[in-house]
């Protein structure tokens, strides 16, 4: 096997993993309050984690949050839920406690320990 065969084997590896577990099962939260089930996968790409990561740091944490909602609150067939042009809406015309609330279901939908992933 040649260099550059190895090279396209190991990335393989690695899109196929993620791969397989972006195709799991979609979890389930029941907002009460939206009268709304949102569905969501139990993580999400490192592109998507930058883009909440770096408004956060940037100090813009209602943002952040309005981000997660806008980029993993997904639909029962999967498709997002939300659209970039509900962002103001979510901003500044919904429950801020809620808006908290979706997020931190969303953004610790994958909260297993390097220790619980070592299990597996």
């Amino acid at each position: 096997m040649t260099k550059s065969e190895k090279n396209k084997s190991a990335i393989s590896a690695v899109t196929g993993h993620f791969k397989e577990k972006l195709s799991g099962k979609l979890m389930k939260y029941t907002c009460k309050e939206w009268k709304l089930d949102i569905y969501y996968k139990a993580l999400a790409s490192l592109n998507v984690e930058n883009k909440i990561m770096s408004m956060q740091q940037q100090g813009k944490t209602a943002e952040a949050l309005v981000e997660s909602i806008l980029l993993k609150a997904l639909n029962a067939d999967g498709d997002r839920l939300f659209s970039n042009m509900d962002k103001d809406e979510l901003l500044n015309e919904a429950d801020p406690n809620v808006i908290i609330k979706v997020a931190s279901v969303l953004n610790n939908a994958n909260s297993e320990t390097v220790e619980d992933i070592e299990k597996n």
